[in-house]
């Protein structure tokens, strides 16, 4: 008689899956223009803070050119986060790439710099980016992850962000 345990050795867990206050998960990182389209997405493990992985989800982004020829846009002329993203070693490194970061102080911050108000009226623009996220969260496969395979879990996730592209520009 075999038992099932003598199978599967080891722990079980799948690639870019860490712990958080439920459970386990991945964390989806997406980045979206202003209709809410996915123009970059990124899985990782849930434990990270979205600072050290920001700049990695920004080096996905590839927007062709109008016109032919020339290497595809990856920078933007802003970003637009939560309180998650604020740090001065990230808008440091972001203002020297000449992005500007968009993201109100945390309250535990220690010195607080004045944020201009007319900079931060564009912060209201962020709803798009969580109707973008609840989008994602629409497809079940995703939410609950079935798969223990990083790649597959990664395709359907693009999957579902070419429907959602074309959901927007068939609309």
């Amino acid at each position: 008689m075999v038992f099932g345990r003598e199978f599967c050795a080891g722990r079980k867990r799948g690639s870019a899956v860490g712990k958080t206050k439920r459970g386990k998960g991945t964390k989806w990182m997406v980045v979206v223009d202003g209709g809410g389209v996915p123009l970059g997405v990124r899985l990782y493990a849930a434990s990270p803070a979205e600072v050290r992985l920001a700049e990695e989800t920004l080096a996905t982004i590839r927007v062709g050119r109008r016109r032919r020829g020339g290497r595809p846009r990856q920078k933007p002329a802003r970003v637009i986060a939560d309180k998650g993203y604020d740090s001065d070693a990230l808008r440091g490194r972001l203002r020297h790439r000449g992005i500007a970061l968009i993201a109100p102080h945390r309250s535990n911050r220690h010195r607080t710099a004045p944020q201009d108000g007319r900079v931060m009226r564009r912060y209201k623009k962020r709803w798009i980016v969580e109707r973008s996220i609840a989008w994602l969260g629409n497809f079940r496969r995703l939410v609950v992850r079935y798969d223990r395979s990083l790649t597959i879990y990664q395709a359907f996730v693009h999957i579902a962000c070419l429907m959602i592209v074309l959901r927007r520009v068939l609309k």
